[in-house]
């Protein structure tokens, strides 16, 4: 071979990895820079289509997020509504609001354990501690109300610590942790209670507020509607701000407002019924308190470093301790934000019984709590949820409860539609989950 062709730039050709010079772009004003944002997030701007080809894509690729629990919900309105046209009445709407507020506030303390991906199997007698721990020192020994309701959630929180501990730093699995929590703290409960068994709630004090106390005055559930719905439209145009000065895609004015639109007509309508002279007796303190709560727990979970660093050790806990994160702290607080708000909500069965007893948190309280989480969409693998889960899914149970009530059915058939109720919400994460794998985005 000549030297002439050994010479670069003038051989004819070309190596097997060597790229065509028509694909090597141009430096230049005139060149087009490469996209910087991935595709998918700009469906913003392309507006209806652009919504509609992002939801299928996630529903073909198993991102369900609360659809089935909308659909559920529409469902069950409709099918009970059919059957007995005071389900969606004004009593009705309040009585689910009232007996969902405890055990709702007990389900957001397990949305953040299954995070974790673990469960807690010691809520429901975490609850009955509480409820006695707050009934022996308010009533039998004459400590103020805030007092013992104070040192009665600090006792579920020091429970559910107690389990962490050996959770995390000891090795135990959280099943059989609980499990024992779940038996000692049984009897640690009976025990409290003495010989008698219950221990009635006074008139007049904060526990039997908590359920029985209604906002009479119209202008409350208005107020606290035009509150949620405020707080709603801030908190988007807040993220629509900073999205922009990260130079991502934020969402569109115009879909702002028809978000907070939507949120606006749904407060309103329900404070409307609540409002009715008929029936309901005006804004349940019971629901403005679970949805404090609610509020509360997803700020933490969505906006501060520890609900990020819940979410990364549910997903991967070797890797969250490899980035930093103590693992074992983590663990040990969200067990003792488990045992606290399940002792806050033995403190509403309480109150809906009447006094604390020996059954408070017994029963099917443990089935349901764990039932809610999950039907409203918290999956049981770790790493995916919302705290907003534990408002969806006490819904759900409590709605199918009500109109079952209501057309006379026995207590036999409603454990049973609950309990396939969960069934299908487990079999919808796992599919959801197994499509996802197959999409390659899990």
């Amino acid at each position: 071979m000549s030297d002439l062709a050994k010479t670069p730039g003038t051989s004819t050709e070309k190596s097997a990895t060597e790229k065509p010079a028509a694909a090597v772009p141009e430096a230049g004003p005139s060149a087009a820079p490469a996209p910087a944002v991935d595709p998918r997030l700009l469906v913003r701007e392309e507006g209806f289509k652009g919504y509609w080809s992002e939801f299928t894509r996630k529903v073909r690729g198993g991102e369900l997020g609360s659809l089935p629990v909308l659909v559920g919900l529409i469902v069950i309105a409709v099918v009970f509504q059919f059957q007995n046209s005071n389900f969606l009445s004004a009593s009705s709407i309040a009585n689910v609001a009232v007996y969902s507020s405890g055990l709702g506030i007990m389900a957001v303390g397990i949305v953040f354990v299954l995070l974790l991906g673990e469960i807690d199997l010691s809520v429901g007698s975490v609850a009955g501690v509480g409820a006695a721990v707050w009934a022996v020192l308010s009533v039998n020994h004459g400590w103020s109300d805030w007092t013992a309701v104070l040192v009665a959630v600090l006792s579920g929180m020091v429970l559910g610590a107690l389990h962490g501990f050996f959770f995390a730093k000891i090795g135990v699995p959280a099943f059989v942790v609980t499990l024992a929590g779940f038996l000692g703290w049984s009897g640690l409960q009976e025990w409290m209670m003495g010989g008698e068994g219950s221990i009635n709630t006074p008139s007049g004090s904060i526990v039997e507020n908590l359920t029985n106390y209604f906002f009479e005055d119209k202008a409350v559930a208005y107020g606290v509607a035009l509150v949620a719905v405020l707080a709603y439209a801030a908190s988007l145009l807040m993220d629509s701000r900073r999205r922009g000065a990260a130079g991502l895609p934020a969402r569109p004015t115009t879909e702002v407002l028809l978000r907070t639109g939507i949120v606006a007509v749904l407060c309103f309508a329900v404070a409307y019924v609540l409002n009715e002279p008929s029936g309901a007796r005006g804004l349940p303190l019971a629901l403005v308190i679970f949805l404090a709560v609610l509020v509360v727990a997803d700020f933490v979970a969505r906006r501060t470093t520890f609900g990020r660093q819940v979410f990364a050790v549910g997903g991967n806990p070797e890797a969250a301790r490899r980035a930093g994160i103590d693992v074992d702290r983590i663990r040990i607080i969200v067990f003792a934000l488990s045992g606290m708000l399940g002792a806050f909500g033995g403190l509403f069965i309480a109150s809906l019984s009447g006094g604390a007893t020996k059954s408070v948190g017994g029963g099917n309280t443990l089935m349901l709590v764990i039932a809610a989480a999950v039907i409203g969409g918290t999956s049981l693998f770790g790493g995916r949820g919302k705290v907003w889960s534990a408002l969806l899914g006490m819904i759900v149970i409590q709605s199918i409860q009500q109109g079952l009530n209501m057309i006379g059915m026995a207590n036999a058939i409603q454990y049973m539609i609950t309990g396939a109720v969960l069934l299908a919400a487990v079999v919808i994460d796992s599919v959801s989950r197994r499509t996802q794998k197959t999409a390659g985005r899990a």
